[in-house]
């Protein structure tokens, strides 16, 4: 079950996300960690491949998933891309719980840059 804080700082994050990157129109947990791994990469103004959209989400949640231990930064590639060690298994999570940890982590992410108090 969502906490009131957790649902409180998420509705202020996707609400100041919306209005930042989509015009106001609603924005996706897909496209919410999308853009964090656009952020990671640093490379904000390049156009990417379907492939390379999939390794930009894939970045996001290992540095997401990296504050509970499960990822560890390992080295960045000669192209800039970042690469993380997996150090542990992820647990198994049902849909609503994987949702909460993954909106728990993004909320977190968000905090740590002042993006959202």
């Amino acid at each position: 079950m969502i906490n009131s804080k957790l649902k409180e700082r998420w509705g202020l994050l996707t609400q100041k996300l919306s209005i930042d990157f989509r015009d106001g129109d609603d924005i996706d947990l897909d496209s919410i960690i999308y853009l964090i791994g656009v952020q990671e990469l640093q490379q904000l103004h390049s156009k990417f491949s379907k492939n390379q959209k999939l390794d930009l989400m894939h970045i996001a949640i290992c540095k997401l998933l990296s504050d509970y231990g499960y990822y560890e930064f390992d080295y960045v590639d000669e192209q800039g891309w970042p690469h993380y060690k997996c150090l542990k298994e992820l647990p198994s999570l049902k849909a609503g719980e994987q949702s909460i940890l993954m909106k728990d982590a993004i909320v977190n992410y968000f905090l740590k840059s002042n993006y959202i108090q």
